[in-house]
């Protein structure tokens, strides 16, 4: 799969194939949820027929974060994971703009014109039902279709997916994840959900109180969940996961500021600093609380340690 990241190489990538044309969705697919699968069934099916490459495009940061800032809904999966669930559900080229005021400014017409048509040659266009665009979200569906006939482009949307009487969505994700309901939550995804990136040095606090963990930085983006969970690592043994259990959040016994996923594995003891894992979140025990010094923490993690351990049957 390839990635393109931002105008100047999508206008470069135009100048040395000017012929090339693509089918198209844009999104934020945070998450990659079912909903989003779908979608990208979708593309793939209509490439294949077209024999052209399949594209998404996303934005960086989401249009909402852009806006909002700390109050934007906490992200599902970082830039990194998105564009890994991208390409395994069979995409061939992800084109991530960066979403700037001079971006926000422009015109519905002028982002068909200069971007889709100009810069992506696109073929077709597939997008969400409740797609809006341009400046002041201007541009929508019907905009589309009306371009796509002067252009030379098909255009189609895509209907919301119902699952159980839900709609499947980011939002209904981090509901189900607030709520620690992690069965409702795998069944959006049609997977776990986890948290993935790469193993930090920390304060090595941990070790101080006889519980190591392996740090990884949520790079000051709030996490969809906070607490302590029974979770299970993937990337540290070949075909096997390696039960744990982890805190998200601030720290706030130690002082802690800034977010960040912690997490203590069971019967593990090789030095990880610099490896990509994946966390997968298989139960809540409790929400981070603040305790009177280091050594309250430190006999409430070896509660938690137990029922970690008895969740996965090992207590």
């Amino acid at each position: 799969m390839e990635l393109i990241r931002g105008l100047h190489n999508l206008d470069a990538y135009r100048r040395k194939f000017p012929a090339q044309q693509c089918v198209l969705t844009i999104g934020n697919f945070d998450g990659v949820h079912c909903g989003h699968q779908m979608i990208l069934r979708q593309l793939r099916e209509k490439a294949d027929e077209l024999n052209l490459p399949a594209t998404v495009m996303v934005f960086e940061p989401q249009p909402l974060e852009f806006f909002a800032g700390q109050g934007a809904p906490a992200r599902l999966t970082p830039f990194r994971e998105k564009v890994r669930l991208l390409s395994e559900a069979g995409v061939d080229t992800v084109i991530c703009l960066h979403f700037t005021d001079e971006l926000r400014r422009q015109s519905a017409s002028d982002f068909v014109k200069d971007i889709l048509v100009g810069s992506l040659g696109v073929k077709y266009l597939i997008v969400g039902d409740d797609f809006r665009f341009g400046r002041k979200q201007s541009g929508d569906f019907q905009m589309l279709k009306q371009a796509g006939e002067q252009f030379g482009f098909g255009v189609t949307n895509t209907h919301t997916l119902v699952m159980n009487g839900q709609r499947v969505s980011s939002t209904a994700v981090r509901d189900a994840l607030n709520s620690s309901d992690f069965y409702l939550a795998e069944q959006l995804l049609a997977r776990p959900y986890s948290i993935s990136g790469r193993v930090m040095y920390g304060q090595q606090l941990g070790r101080t109180i006889g519980v190591p963990t392996a740090n990884l930085a949520l790079k000051g983006k709030k996490a969809p969940l906070v607490g302590v969970f029974a979770v299970e690592v993937a990337g540290l043994e070949e075909s096997k996961l390696v039960q744990g259990v982890a805190n998200v959040g601030v720290r706030p016994t130690v002082g802690g500021k800034v977010p960040v996923l912690e997490v203590h594995l069971f019967n593990f003891n090789r030095s990880i600093y610099g490896e990509h894992i994946r966390v997968v979140f298989r139960k809540k025990i409790r929400d981070e609380q603040k305790f009177d010094g280091l050594e309250a923490l430190k006999k409430q993690i070896q509660l938690d340690i137990e029922s970690a351990r008895r969740h996965f049957g090992a207590g």
